[in-house]
């Protein structure tokens, strides 16, 4: 059996009635007595009738160019909606842009509303701006994105030794000159696989050379913009090249086929997500597949069994990829 209001009110000190304005997210309680009453609330495993049914699909944007035109997030919200759907469950999206005017006060009111469980896609989020989602009073779960020092229920894909296994894939191949085109917005899921690409690069004995390490934008146009942009400035290339997802890859095709540059044959490419146009391109992308639907699905089921039975221990779930092999890798020419 739930915990009460009234119980509430006998544990926090406060009246049924401040207890109940706090719980349901009215500005008649200050922030101060608000969060400890929900955090007790939650504490007690207090839940709300809605709070069953409902699940608010949260995306946080700074730059939002990581969002872009990706059809990986429109795949993972895509699949959180399908599954909770399956599940009984009404879902909302909320789009939270930090550069907006109004972003701080759409926060406050979003993490004391206890109405509905919060998956919140994280991708641009840093452990600064993480912080104030620790706050919520409803149930939450982070999507595609993970902080050491920070207590989230996460839901998120491996990065570092998937890339990993895609640069021994490439020495494999031969290469040893492997470069690393970057993406220039550097988000946690890229700063985790670069460390992956130096981890193997070392692991092989091979040097991290800054030469071949290009930053781009993390589009197609943006990419070959870019990667343009350094070849005609003669820009020196290596054999091969990891790109931080499909769309810096796709992007640096295009450039380098554009400049003359065949690939596989002069230089190859692995990307990382796995989205469609990866395996139409020409010649098909070789990448690293993430599982888009079973993360959006594990994340909902995660959130719904915290919805059901409130937990104080905080879990980590991460998906391992799978390296697809394509047409963008062959063993380089001998000079």
């Amino acid at each position: 059996m739930k915990i009460s209001i009234k119980r509430l009110s006998e544990l926090s000190g406060f009246s049924p009635a401040t207890v109940s304005n706090a719980l349901n997210g009215r500005r008649s309680v200050s922030p101060e007595t608000s969060e400890k009453i929900i955090r007790l609330a939650r504490e007690h495993g207090y839940a709300t009738k809605e709070q069953s049914k409902r699940i608010r699909l949260v995306t946080f944007r700074d730059s939002g160019e990581v969002f872009s035109d990706s059809p990986f997030f429109s795949i993972l919200l895509e699949s959180v909606e399908n599954e909770s759907r399956a599940l009984g469950y009404e879902t909302m999206v909320i789009n939270l842009y930090r550069g907006q005017n109004d972003y701080e006060e759409r926060v406050r009111e979003l993490l004391r509303d206890t109405s509905s469980g919060i998956l919140l896609v994280g991708t641009e989020l840093t452990e600064e701006t993480a912080l104030v989602f620790l706050h919520s009073a409803a149930p939450l779960v982070l999507m595609d994105c993970w902080f050491d020092r920070l207590p989230f229920n996460s839901v998120l894909m491996d990065n570092e030794s998937s890339v990993m296994e895609a640069v021994d894939y490439l020495v494999a191949q031969g290469h040893q000159k492997i470069g690393y085109l970057r993406g220039g917005i550097r988000i946690r899921n890229f700063q985790c696989r670069g460390r992956g690409y130096e981890w193997s690069m070392r692991e092989h004995g091979l040097p991290v050379d800054d030469k071949y390490i290009i930053d781009v934008h993390p589009s197609i146009q943006g990419a070959y913009e870019d990667l343009k942009r350094e070849l005609a400035a003669g820009r020196e290339m290596p054999t091969a090249f990891f790109a931080d997802n499909d769309m810096i890859a796709l992007g640096a095709m295009h450039a380098l086929t554009s400049a003359g540059w065949r690939i596989p044959e002069d230089t190859s490419i692995i990307g990382f997500d796995d989205i469609p146009f990866s395996e139409i391109a020409t010649p098909g992308l070789t990448t690293i597949k993430v599982y888009k639907k079973e993360l959006g699905q594990m994340a909902v089921r995660r959130l719904i069994e915290l919805i059901r039975k409130p937990s104080a221990v905080c879990a980590k779930i991460q998906l391992m990829n799978e390296l697809v092999l394509r047409k963008s890798v062959a063993a380089p020419c001998k000079e």
